[in-house]
């Protein structure tokens, strides 16, 4: 810490005291009676430790005054930060637990301890409205190759010190949180499940040979509709007699009947966990009805911090943005118009990054030069195989330079700095279109001849880079938005590595999201593909 911080603070505390003595702005001073607190605030606040919250602005902007010497006040603060836990963050982290209890003993107590709680309290709002908007852990401590700065606090203090004198001390934590509409549907779905915590469980499915499916009856069915009714489908504890009329004459309900409703019912859970939509409880979907609760809730809390951590990136337009773990591409266009298309994304074992870059250029007809890691374990041991993989793929073999290599005459159990390149065509794995962007990572947006994989539930299958479905229509679109002349038709009947840089830069991200709303409104859970929610929930749960 440099040496200046102390001297601002010493600098502020003779300046309050000089307004607790003298009034503000030579006006008599109205404050009289509680002329020694006040003097004590300004002492304490002249030797309280260097902080980077804003605690100075705020006794500032109150003329020096004390905010926290009435118990209404600090039940409003004390309930305030007790609603944080919808946001996913822990009321104890900014003491909701203990406050009411140090006020009482300080207002037994001297000057100096009412002093000493005042800044306190203030502390806890100020940390609160900090981590609400920017997050309570800093991306770069669970996420290494984070590359954006952190978001630095937006909000006006002088609206927050208002809500505190008007006693509405919700209005200063709302500004400080995130007003996207899916962080409010994160928030609410969390706020469910808290609910859902308090009401009991429901038996777990068990394990079964065969899947169960529409048309079955065993009292497997029964406990499906229970653990179906736990998330939400509550109307299912009845069976449709529309679907089975002599059920109802007979029995009056058959919960033991897997029928059209229940059918419909899983078909939405199926939707909800990115999981095949045909309403036949395999082994993926128990699994998802099996989850606890808790695991939810976890769940959540974890996503509901990362969309703190995005929520600038998400206010750019126009802009492009890959959901990872949704397999889905967003791209919002000047206009306000949403393009959203499937992607493949990159396997467990090769993960695709999170990134923050602005699209450069397209590439049109791509060559393929063969990354070093897919190089090694992927084409070498082939070509150790059989030398003629090479031909048979149309890779060509060149040197570090750039110079073309007789295939047959390189010792492919050290070849050294040669490269692989593959060259423009059908099988090319980059197909006809890249989008490029700046990063570390040679991470990119890109054409795929296997069309078929779009058509999977779960897409992590890729080597990083990201393929996205109508790769040429987002093309086209950028094109467009950016004012170029060019057209796809055109460019993809010409030759082949041509480059086509856009005059104007299109910012995007790559994010990480275990859980989002989808086009519905409904927030889906995703499966943690890359395991990157235990580090952030441990994060999450340790004391700041």
């Amino acid at each position: 810490m440099n040496q200046i911080q102390p001297l601002r603070h010493w600098a502020i505390g003779v300046a309050l005291c000089l307004t607790f003595t003298h009034g503000p702005l030579g006006i008599s001073n109205v404050y009289a009676d509680s002329l020694p607190l006040q003097q004590a605030l300004g002492q304490q606040l002249n030797v309280t430790e260097a902080h980077r919250l804003p605690i100075d602005e705020f006794y500032q902007l109150r003329d020096g005054q004390p905010a926290w010497q009435a118990v209404v006040a600090v039940e409003s603060l004390v309930e305030a930060l007790n609603s944080l836990e919808n946001d996913g963050l822990v009321p104890e982290d900014y003491h909701a637990d203990t406050l009411l209890e140090e006020f009482q003993r300080s207002q037994a107590n001297d000057d100096l301890a009412k002093a000493t709680f005042d800044i306190k309290a203030t502390r806890s709002l100020l940390l609160a409205l900090d981590h609400l908007q920017r997050g309570k852990v800093n991306p770069r401590d669970v996420e290494p190759q984070w590359d954006a700065p952190r978001t630095e606090t937006s909000y006006s203090m002088l609206r927050v010190v208002h809500a505190i004198e008007d006693r509405e001390i919700d209005n200063a934590i709302a500004l400080a949180r995130p007003s996207s509409a899916e962080y409010q549907q994160l928030r609410e779905a969390l706020k469910q499940h808290y609910q859902l915590a308090t009401l009991g469980s429901a038996p777990y499915l068990a394990a079964r040979d065969e899947s169960l499916r529409p048309g079955d009856e065993a009292d497997d069915v029964v406990v499906l509709r229970q653990r179906l009714a736990l998330w939400g489908e509550a109307d299912l504890m009845m069976a449709d007699s529309s679907a089975y009329p002599l059920i109802g004459v007979q029995t009056g309900s058959n919960r033991r009947a897997f029928d059209v409703s229940l059918e419909a019912a899983v078909k939405r859970f199926q939707r909800r966990h990115l999981l095949q939509e045909d309403g036949v409880v395999g082994e993926q979907t128990r699994q998802a009805l099996n989850t606890t609760v808790a695991s939810r809730i976890d769940q959540l809390r974890v996503n509901l911090e990362r969309a703190r951590w995005i929520r600038p990136m998400q206010a750019a337009e126009p802009r492009v943005w890959v959901d990872i773990a949704g397999y889905r591409m967003h791209y919002i266009r000047p206009n306000g118009q949403h393009w959203d298309a499937r992607v493949v994304v990159g396997s467990p074992r090769r993960e695709t990054p999170i990134i923050h870059s602005t699209i450069s250029h397209l590439t049109i007809n791509p060559s393929w030069t063969i990354p070093p890691t897919i190089m090694r374990e992927d084409v070498l041991p082939r070509v150790r195989a059989d030398i003629d993989y090479l031909a048979r793929q149309n890779i060509q073999v060149i040197s570090s330079s750039g110079e073309p290599l007789v295939a047959e005459e390189i010792d492919w159990q050290r070849p050294g700095s040669v490269m692989l390149r593959q060259v423009a065509g059908a099988g090319n794995p980059l197909g006809r279109v890249v989008v490029r962007f700046p990063n570390d990572d040679m991470i990119y947006l890109h054409d795929t001849p296997a069309r078929g994989l779009f058509q999977r539930d779960q897409r992590a299958l890729s080597s990083g880079c990201i393929r996205v479905e109508g790769v040429a229509e987002l093309a086209q679109m950028l094109l467009q938005d950016t004012g170029s002349r060019y057209q796809m038709s055109t460019l993809l009947s010409g030759g082949s590595d041509r480059n086509i840089s856009l005059t104007q830069r299109i910012p995007v991200a790559l994010h990480y999201l275990t859980a989002w709303p989808n086009e519905l409104g409904e927030v889906e859970f995703r499966p943690d593909i890359y395991r990157r929610d235990a580090t952030l929930l441990a994060a999450l749960q340790r004391p700041v």
